[in-house]
């Protein structure tokens, strides 16, 4: 994976449709780690059976053109940008897609109600439960 200077983010919620069962993610994640690699993006989703909530980077053109392909995806409805900017460096160099679910099924739902540098923030929190 290339690691290009100019590192862009974004950090969304969006909940799964109705239609679609709970094993449909691990669907999803497969997809998105092949498209990532291909776009040099890394990032991690988290799912608590309802949520999602994702944070992406890389090339800023490679991260906008999958959040508009996820807004397009009929699995996701209620797609959120809570934050989204420059990133100074990867935090999930290793991962083209890290992948947790969280016990707190309430984490997702408040971060829902956040935007900006306090979405981020809670992100961090919950990523750092979910990774351990």
């Amino acid at each position: 994976m290339t690691h290009c200077a100019a590192l862009y983010e974004v950090l969304y919620v969006s909940t799964l449709a109705p239609l679609h069962p709970p094993r449909v993610v691990a669907e999803i994640a497969a997809r998105a780690r092949h498209v990532n690699a291909e776009l040099d993006v890394t990032g991690l989703l988290i799912f608590d059976g309802q949520r999602f909530c994702q944070q992406l980077e890389g090339p800023q053109k490679s991260v906008l053109k999958l959040i508009e392909r996820i807004r397009n995806d009929p699995r996701h409805i209620n797609v959120e940008v809570l934050h989204h900017g420059p990133l100074a460096g990867r935090r999930f160099q290793q991962f083209t897609l890290a992948f947790s679910t969280v016990e707190d099924v309430d984490a997702l739902a408040r971060m829902e109600q956040l935007d900006g540098e306090a979405a981020l923030a809670a992100f961090e929190a919950v990523r750092g439960d979910a990774l351990r």
